[in-house]
């Protein structure tokens, strides 16, 4: 018995649409909403121009990753607070810093209703994508490889976070 290519193609587009879905519903279990009574804030592209340096505006509005390695946030030990370089919402505090050897800032957890996470389809596999729950700034992924007892890893782009030391 042979199997024809355009067999072949079809079962392996049917298993990766298969695949594609149970990532996405397994995924979906994880998320964490923004706290929804978090006052928005809106700005244009101009306004958001003028208020943010350029690399920080291509990776809040952009959903750009930064370089590896780029941040000086990665070698920031001391404690304080890191807010969104949008709109200054708290969303991690020092003790919830890492390093994961990864060239980002990493967290252990946020602070709670400040950050929503989403699918993020523009990666293959899709990624779990966060948010600023205030400005909708992108800030980076969420992965299920940091340490226990949670094990998230909340990989940041240091360009969208601004510390504010204690």
């Amino acid at each position: 018995m042979s199997i024809s290519r355009r067999t072949l193609l079809i079962a392996a587009a049917g298993f990766t649409g298969f695949i594609y879905l149970q990532y996405i519903s397994g995924k979906s279990k994880r998320l964490y909403p923004g706290d929804p009574g978090i006052q928005k804030l809106a700005l244009n592209d101009q306004q958001w121009l003028q208020k943010l340096p350029e690399n920080a505006f291509q990776v809040l509005r952009r959903n750009k990753t930064e370089l590896r390695n780029s941040s000086p946030l990665n070698n920031e030990w001391r404690k304080g607070i890191y807010v969104c370089r949008g709109c200054e919402l708290e969303l991690f505090t020092s003790d919830m810093k890492y390093e994961s050897n990864t060239g980002w800032p990493s967290f252990t957890d946020h602070i709670k209703g400040h950050l929503y996470t989403y699918t993020d389809l523009r990666a293959i596999p899709p990624e779990r994508g966060y948010r600023c729950a205030r400005c909708d700034g992108h800030q980076g992924h969420l992965f299920m490889d940091g340490p226990l007892p949670s094990g998230e890893r909340w990989c940041n782009n240091g360009a969208a976070l601004k510390f504010i030391p204690a």
